[in-house]
């Protein structure tokens, strides 16, 4: 009996040296998870009872147990390796058989595949080409290829532009020159486009252009001149020679006086002229379109000229000449009401609209603040979009309203129509925008694009929809053409400096694989040289409700059993599955300062049993002395 006890204690004592043993020598292995063994004693019964005095039959090993404790995270230099912080395994693909591990020392073999040290390969959800994740688990892979270009369909522009900058450009209408006769005792009113009330304006029956003119000084939005310009088309050097020649020549009635007597030509008299003390006066001899040289004399002042000159025997005049009227009407000028339907109205009416210091885009002094970025044709060429934009008087009475226009410009030419008529950005009183042309949503539809070489060709990259083709936003995937939308959704109209602060758009070239990261949530992202990255799979992890049913089988890994229950699967950090560490791996939980004392203990053990059976052997050779 005591044979028996004492060989089972040595058998208890030696499985307790393995295990210590071999937590000592994986102390040092990526992912292992120490054991300890857990002893039951023995007792000999019988069927129907244990008897009263039970003797023990010793010792036998009941379970060699795991523990699956959270091991030390160590950082290392592959940027593939992977430590699981809290609980799950890694899903290993070994040929076809499934195991699980906590050793996170992963490479890539040839084919792309992400596998640990015995090529097994570890298993993850999929990716598609747009780097969108998938529910579908498969082996891991990682795509060499190069990344294959993307168009710019969508350019988001977050910006301030200042308030406080001053309306630069100036629309304004050139109207005359009018005959002053035509506007001697009009009355009419001009509106304005600010809400501003109507302005009444007389003109003096008797006015002379330059009265007239300081009359239409004086009404808001006007700004008028006068000059008078008499051609005497009859006087000529031969008229001057032919007899005893006089001149007389009167300003609103005044005579100018002129020395004429050594006159003997219209150079002559025109010089006289010149040199008198009237300083707003000039003549000159010009060709009266026929040959003839005559003189013209001009008042530019607008004062009404009267002449009359003589060869002695014919006497012409007194002729009297009425000035003309130059009117520019600024943009706040709306129309003007002549309800007799004058000359002035008429005139106002067919009068063109001329833009003084007209947007430039290679003129700074045009625009108040512009903004650049890079967008990307279907072959992935870059090219450079510059927003310019030019601050508006406000509309209607101009409370609580702003307007700005915006210009459009990629690789030095205007799209989008804005060579002609650009948008119009409109913003509220607290300087959130409204609307662009009427859109809330604040996007330019650009339409017209054609992507172009640096010689100015077409470079083969898709160009604008066919004609008819309606171009929706956001714009549709896969795209079909050039076309692409800047959305100024986000842009505010502040008393504060121009910035930009946001600009981003979906578009990118041609990149090559530069790198790979790994995020808290298991995910590969590839990063490019085009300064893109893109999601390549994310690890899977496995947890089961009995973790210490799962069977070792070398190599740090473990297989499902029934005892262990069906894996639950799913993505780091939900649920219950802990989170990834980048660069780092799980070391072994062996804490060898216990391993050691439990190998003293184990050693102890070992020799006591051995004494038991020392003792049992001393006492029955004592029996079989006994003579």
């Amino acid at each position: 009996m005591a044979f028996n006890t004492g060989l089972s204690g040595l058998r208890a004592a030696s499985v307790d040296l393995d295990v210590t043993g071999n937590n000592i020598a994986n102390a040092s292995t990526v992912g292992f998870k120490s054991s300890s063994v857990q002893f039951g004693d023995l007792y000999a019964s019988g069927f129907l009872s244990a008897g009263t005095n039970p003797i023990g039959d010793g010792v036998r090993v009941q379970d060699v147990k795991q523990s699956f404790g959270q091991g030390n995270i160590s950082f290392t230099d592959n940027g593939l390796d992977m430590a699981i912080s809290g609980d799950g395994f890694f899903i290993l693909n070994n040929g076809g058989e499934i195991r699980y591990s906590r050793a996170g020392q992963f490479g890539i073999d040839k084919n792309g595949y992400v596998t640990n040290n015995q090529n097994m390969r570890v298993q993850g959800y999929t990716a598609d080409g747009d780097g969108n994740l998938s529910g579908i688990r498969s082996d891991l892979q990682i795509e060499t290829d190069n990344l294959a270009p993307r168009r710019t369909t969508n350019l988001t522009t977050d910006l301030n532009l200042d308030s406080r900058e001053p309306v630069l450009e100036n629309r304004v209408r050139d109207i005359g020159p009018l005959s002053v006769a035509g506007i001697q005792g009009e009355s009419f009113s001009v509106q304005y486009t600010d809400g501003s009330p109507d302005y009444a304006v007389t003109i003096d029956p008797a006015a002379s252009a330059r009265e007239a003119a300081q009359t239409l000084n004086g009404v808001p939005g006007f700004n008028a001149s006068a000059t008078t310009t008499a051609q005497l088309n009859g006087l000529t050097d031969a008229f001057i020679t032919g007899g005893t020649f006089s001149f007389n020549l009167n300003i609103n009635g005044s005579p100018l006086t002129l020395d004429t007597s050594s006159i003997s030509s219209l150079q002559d008299l025109a010089d006289a002229i010149n040199n008198s003390s009237e300083t707003a006066i000039s003549a000159s001899v010009v060709d009266d379109g026929s040959g003839t040289d005559v003189l013209r004399v001009i008042h530019n002042q607008g004062e009404t000229l009267d002449y009359t000159y003589s060869d002695g025997i014919t006497t012409v005049g007194p002729t009297q000449v009425l000035g003309d009227v130059n009117v520019t009407a600024d943009r706040m000028v709306a129309s003007v009401d002549d309800p007799a339907d004058g000359s002035f109205e008429t005139a106002f009416n067919g009068s063109p609209i001329r833009i003084t210091n007209e947007f430039n885009p290679l003129d700074q002094r045009t625009y108040n603040h512009a903004t650049s970025a890079t967008i990307y044709d279907s072959l992935g060429n870059s090219h450079e979009i510059t927003q310019f934009f030019v601050k508006e008087p406000a509309p209607g009475s101009g409370v609580g309203i702003s307007e700005w226009s915006v210009y459009l410009q990629i690789d030095g030419e205007m799209i989008a129509g804005t060579d002609t008529t650009p948008y119009t950005a409109r913003f509220d009183q607290d300087g959130n925008l409204q609307s662009v042309n009427g859109d809330p949503a604040g996007e330019i539809v650009v339409s017209d694009w054609i992507p172009k070489d640096q010689n100015g060709q077409p470079n083969g990259a898709d160009g604008p929809p066919g004609p008819g083709t309606q171009v929706v936003t956001p714009i549709p995937e896969p795209p079909t053409s050039s076309a692409f939308v800047v959305n100024l959704g986000g842009t505010t109209q502040y008393g504060a400096a121009f910035g930009v602060n946001d600009q981003q758009q979906n578009g990118y070239t041609t990149g090559r694989l530069s790198g790979l990261d790994v995020s808290d949530q298991g995910v590969l992202f590839a990063r490019y040289t085009n300064g893109q990255s893109k999601a390549l799979g994310q690890v899977a992890l496995a947890a089961f409700n009995n973790t210490n049913g799962l069977s070792p089988v070398g190599e740090t890994t473990w297989v499902e059993t029934f005892e262990s229950g069906q894996p639950i699967i799913g993505a780091p950090d939900t649920g219950t599955l802990g989170s990834i560490t980048a660069s780092s791996v799980e070391e072994s939980n062996v804490d060898l300062s216990a391993e050691l004392v439990s190998l003293i203990i184990a050693q102890r053990n070992y020799q006591a049993n051995a004494k038991t059976i020392e003792t049992s052997d001393a006492v029955t050779q004592t029996i079989i002395n006994l003579r």
